[in-house]
């Protein structure tokens, strides 16, 4: 069987859920046999996310192969346990940096470079190529951006191509559109949908499924009304009203009929009762959590909570596990800079755990040490992510260690001991100013990890040999290693080769943990990290304890 393409596009306004939509259909295919690659293709004329602000674009998700990804990618792997690599996020900026460096090398022979056909062609060449690499049943690819947007054409001429050159009984078009209600006169308005459909077809795209966002349940006339005005079959309008989490969307999609439909249009497992056991699980969880835990995310991105999504995600995962309502605090650590004790008891009172989760620059840095320190001493659960493990290594040195200035190379002020440092040769280190940010060493991607034997983290994993996703720039610096084991740190994991310092707890502590990588990347709802198990754990023992 060739493999079969299915594109989703959204239409009216953005943020309706394509790339949830193109997950869970992922994870319904899967659940029928069908072997399934996601894939988002982005407008933005950035190569990639790395140097987005995290308040504007939200998280980066890193892959296995250290691809700085859209966090839509972090759904895809979430939904279909499917480890992704940097196929699966394209974006404009990678589309002409690679066509423009392949006319500068004579690839094009003297031709004439233009949109159509050669940015159109580079655009259809990484659709195939995910199929050459993995040979999928199905490929999933979402166009990211709204029907009608500028950017966004050559991906709709692209795909319209696709459907052309595999033939239409192998492609299938998905279009998420809204449909507004309007509280006074309690209508449900089909009209935006029409032309953002009237837009698709002006492209050239008939769409064969409607997925139509809606705050209110369709009845059957809107229905009807949408399938005539949008040349769609009625029962290939599925309704998506919103819903408490979207890891309800797997059994709700399923009744609704979306995967029944493309593999209907398809001609794929139309027959196949679906294997949806683990997503029943999931649900009776989640309908059976009635005792609720508080965590404080305490970072320098909470403006935006997006930006931290993956962390949330997998702390969900583990409290859906113990069938546990999860509340947040969100913590900006640059307003805790100058906080007393009192300040933060009432800034962390009543929660159950803190967390502090990755970034990058100094702001907020003294803030995250206040933290650290105080969830240290105050015996509340605690996990650091990336930076919050540098901060709270940090802290442990100045006020266990006696280390008063320690810090990172990367504060904003000089200081003597450094702690951690960024991973560059002397040359490096002395025209640091030359090298630009993206070029600069970085830890990207899956590194493996020794854990100690009879550490806390080992006994969390059930091993002494894992590997972690990372995402950072600087390491640290073993010069200190004596005085912090003698102030009570434990150093629970190192790299293979005893160079890299991984992950470090404090014996004594309720639960301490910290790691510089980035676990939140390899949780999944039907199989919470080691780490966020271990932290809901203890915040769950820490509450019934009060």
């Amino acid at each position: 069987m060739s493999t079969k393409y299915i594109f989703v596009t959204g239409g009216v306004v953005s943020g309706l859920g394509k790339g949830i939509t193109a997950s869970v259909l992922g994870c319904l295919l899967q659940a029928r046999g069908l072997s399934v690659r996601n894939q988002k293709f982005d407008p933005y004329i950035n190569v990639d996310p790395a140097l987005m602000s995290p308040i504007q674009h939200g998280e980066i998700f890193v892959t296995e192969d250290g691809a700085e990804t859209d966090l839509d990618i972090g759904h895809y792997e979430r939904f279909t346990n499917v480890d992704l690599s940097a196929e699966s996020d394209i974006t404009s900026g990678m589309i002409y940096r690679d066509v423009i460096q392949r006319e500068r090398e004579g690839g094009y022979n003297g031709a004439t470079v233009q949109v159509v056909p050669h940015i159109i062609n580079e655009i259809k060449e990484h659709i195939f190529n995910i199929s050459r690499q993995k040979d999928p049943d199905v490929v999933i690819s979402e166009i990211g951006g709204t029907v009608g947007d500028m950017e966004s054409q050559s991906y709709l001429e692209a795909i319209r191509q696709v459907s052309y050159q595999v033939g239409r009984e192998n492609c299938l078009f998905i279009h998420v559109c809204l449909l507004p209600y309007l509280v006074k006169s309690k209508e449900i308005k089909t009209k935006p949908t029409q032309h953002s459909v009237q837009k698709l077809l002006s492209y050239g795209i008939q769409p064969d499924i409607l997925v139509c966002r809606t705050e209110v349940p369709m009845d059957q006339s809107i229905r009807k009304k949408l399938a005539l005005y949008c040349n769609v079959p009625v029962e290939c309008v599925i309704e998506n009203v919103d819903v408490d989490t979207v890891y309800e969307l797997p059994m709700y999609f399923e009744r609704q009929g979306l995967a029944s439909q493309v593999c209907k249009r398809l001609g794929l497992a139309q027959f196949v009762e679906p294997d949806l056991s683990s997503w029943e699980n999931i649900l009776d969880k989640i309908s059976n959590s009635h005792r609720v835990l508080t965590f404080a995310i305490c970072g320098k991105y909470t403006a935006l909570h997006d930006a931290y999504y993956s962390v949330v995600e997998a702390l969900e995962h583990a409290c859906i596990e113990r069938e546990i309502q999860m509340a947040l605090n969100w913590v900006d650590s640059e307003k805790l800079e100058e906080s007393s004790d009192e300040e933060l008891d009432e800034v962390f009172k009543d929660n159950d755990a803190i967390l502090i989760p990755g970034g990058f620059g100094p702001r907020g840095m003294e803030g995250m040490i206040k933290v650290a320190s105080y969830a240290r001493r105050k015996e509340i659960p605690f996990l650091g992510i990336g930076l919050g493990m540098e901060m709270a290594v940090v802290e442990i040195a100045r006020n266990l260690a006696n280390i008063k200035d320690a810090h990172t190379d990367e504060c904003e002020h000089s200081c003597s001991n450094v702690f951690y440092y960024a991973c560059l040769s002397a040359e490096q280190q002395a025209h640091i100013d030359q090298i630009p940010f993206p070029d600069q060493p970085m830890r990207r991607g899956a590194y493996p990890m020794v854990l100690e034997e009879g550490s806390l983290l080992s006994r969390l994993y059930g091993t002494t040999e894992a590997s972690e996703r990372h995402h950072h720039r600087r390491e640290f610096n073993f010069a200190y290693q004596g005085p912090l084991l003698q102030a009570g740190l434990r150093f629970s994991g190192v790299s293979p080769d005893g160079k890299f310092l991984e992950a470090v707890e404090l014996p004594g502590h309720p639960f301490y943990a910290a790691t510089i990588a980035h676990p939140e990347f390899k949780s999944r709802p039907a199989k919470p990290h080691p780490l966020f198990r271990g932290l809901v754990a203890a915040a769950l023992k820490r509450r019934n304890e009060k």
